[in-house]
């Protein structure tokens, strides 16, 4: 095969000679343009929560770049490229992984929440029945008003934490906001129990009306 111009050979060596060109030239000066991208990147990861959700994978973009950077400095434009495009590609993964665990959390902070509240509401509902018993009926036995008061201020409490889980939710707190609301249920149905308990043994310890 000839060299003369023209042939497959002299074309393949020119494409080649370009190539190299271009990469010296790549390599001659700091990847700024990757680096931004990198930082861009980390930015966007950032605001999807992936220091909090992903911070593995956060924490070694945050390395690389600055290993980027580092390299930039010694003037080793090659590593420097590399690296940022390292950083650049697990700043990314990051973001999807917070993602996915930010949309496990939430279900799991509002599944908590929405147990809590369906709790509430029946103590609620037992509290109101119990307060609008006419007075004629309403004679309680000590442990019976007990029971009474304990419930009263489980829901207060319960409703205090439930208002704080769903600032919580709001805030995007998942975690918080599920272990938060997550003993509330526990602890509002204990109270009922031992109010509906308290209200059995009422109405079973009192006397028989004797028949005229």
């Amino acid at each position: 095969m000839s060299d003369r111009p023209g042939t497959v050979r002299s074309v393949l060596r020119a494409a080649t000679a370009a190539l190299v060109v271009a990469t010296i030239a790549a390599c001659a000066a700091p990847p700024q343009k990757e680096m931004d991208q990198a930082e861009g990147a980390l930015a966007t990861a950032r605001a999807a929560g992936a220091a909090q959700y992903a911070a593995v994978e956060f924490a070694a973009a945050e390395a690389a770049l600055v290993r980027s950077h580092d390299a930039a400095r010694q003037r080793d434009f090659r590593q420097a490229l590399n690296h940022a495009l390292d950083a650049r590609e697990r700043a990314q993964a990051s973001a999807r992984e917070a993602a996915a665990t930010m949309a496990m959390a939430r279900g799991l902070a509002e599944r908590a929440i929405t147990a809590s509240e369906l709790a509430l509401a029946t103590a609620q509902q037992r509290l109101g029945a119990a307060v609008a018993v006419p007075p004629v009926t309403a004679r309680r036995s000590a442990g019976h008003a007990a029971a009474l008061k304990a419930l009263q201020q489980a829901i207060a409490a319960a409703t205090a934490r439930l208002q704080e889980a769903r600032s919580q939710l709001q805030a995007q707190r998942f975690d918080a906001a599920t272990q938060t609301a997550t003993p509330v249920a526990a602890q509002i149905q204990a109270a009922t129990r031992t109010f509906e308990e308290a209200l059995a043994a009422a109405v079973a310890s009192r006397p028989a009306r004797r028949a005229r």
